[in-house]
């Protein structure tokens, strides 16, 4: 493998789009040119009576504008409780940046208005503080600002669909080399496993609910468990067929037993899964997915139990 491959292989999607956070600064700066630029085209505001000195209430117009945007990111941050994480998936992403409009383009009007009346209503009576100049001035924001957003929603849309892709790319490969650990460690234990107990008593385990119901299963054929109401859907292989069997039990209780099985993880609040039957990861609009052998049936993973299937990938 040479030194690109063990590269993109540690690096984690998270390190490769720290880069983001510098990206975020270009792209307030250059939306908030383009604002100004377009306003320094069609002069409103009365900006055609003020000649020269408009180029510098065009300057302090910018800087309205990027304070509004350092704001904003305090709100989205601090208040609203919005870090800026692009671990979290494109529709986290575009979710975070639809906010962000909706707080930015209020305030910048605002700010753009009582600029307006303190510094630009000397030459200007229409400049002073009203609700009609704050509407006009919400208006002529608004178009821009969706203009600006739409232009940032399909260009980084795009990217971030890419990134997710590769890394899940580079998840599938590092889960098949688990799997494939996991394949040559459970050889190595029925060959050094006495004749009489090779066939089941390795890793046989019994999984039991509140009632007499039980299940024996070998932990290698554990394909997924499933939480339906107070049962617990017990997803396996029996004779090479995929059986399913309800326990009532909680999933609490499912996974206090599995704990001594470190390749069974949790990938959703209601699904615990066995690393070692993943077909693939797979991503659909920015979801994660897990497709299960033999049954082919597609587990959501939320986000706050991806890191957790990572560490556990690199773990086994």
């Amino acid at each position: 493998m040479n030194g690109l491959a063990i590269w993109q292989k540690n690096c984690t999607f998270a390190d490769r789009m720290d880069k983001g956070h510098k990206e975020t600064i270009s792209t307030r700066f250059i939306s908030t040119a383009f604002m100004v630029l377009a306003i320094a085209i069609f002069k409103p505001f009365g900006l055609e009576m003020w000649q020269w000195q408009a180029y510098v209430h065009l300057l302090a117009i910018f800087a309205l504008g990027m304070f509004s945007c350092f704001l904003t990111e305090v709100i989205l941050r601090y208040i609203i409780r919005m870090p800026r994480s692009y671990d979290r998936g494109v529709r986290y992403i575009i979710s975070r940046n639809l906010r962000f409009q909706c707080i930015n383009t209020p305030l910048v009007s605002l700010l753009i208005c009582l600029y307006r009346h303190f510094a630009m209503s000397e030459l200007v009576e229409s400049n002073r503080l009203s609700p009609g100049n704050y509407l006009e001035t919400l208006v002529i924001i608004a178009f821009l600002s969706f203009a600006i957003g739409l232009y940032w929603r399909f260009k980084f849309r795009n990217k971030y669909l890419a990134m997710e892709l590769e890394e899940t790319r580079l998840l599938n490969e590092e889960l098949k080399e688990m799997q494939e650990k996991l394949l040559q460690s459970a050889a190595t234990v029925v060959t050094d496993a006495k004749p009489e107990v090779r066939k089941s008593e390795v890793s046989e385990l019994t999984l039991a609910g509140t009632t007499n119901e039980s299940v024996t299963l070998q932990i290698s054929h554990l394909l997924y468990i499933e939480a339906v109401g107070n049962y617990v859907k017990v997803c396996h292989l029996h004779d090479g067929q995929v059986h399913n069997d309800m326990l009532r039990a909680t999933m609490k209780q499912m996974e206090e037993t599995l704990q001594p099985y470190p390749m069974i993880v949790r990938c959703h609040r209601a699904f615990l899964v066995n690393l070692g039957q993943i077909e693939q990861f797979t991503s659909h609009s920015g979801t994660p997915q897990l497709l299960i052998n033999h049954c082919h049936e597609s587990l959501p993973v939320s986000r706050s139990n991806m890191a957790q299937i990572k560490t556990a990938i690199k773990s086994l």
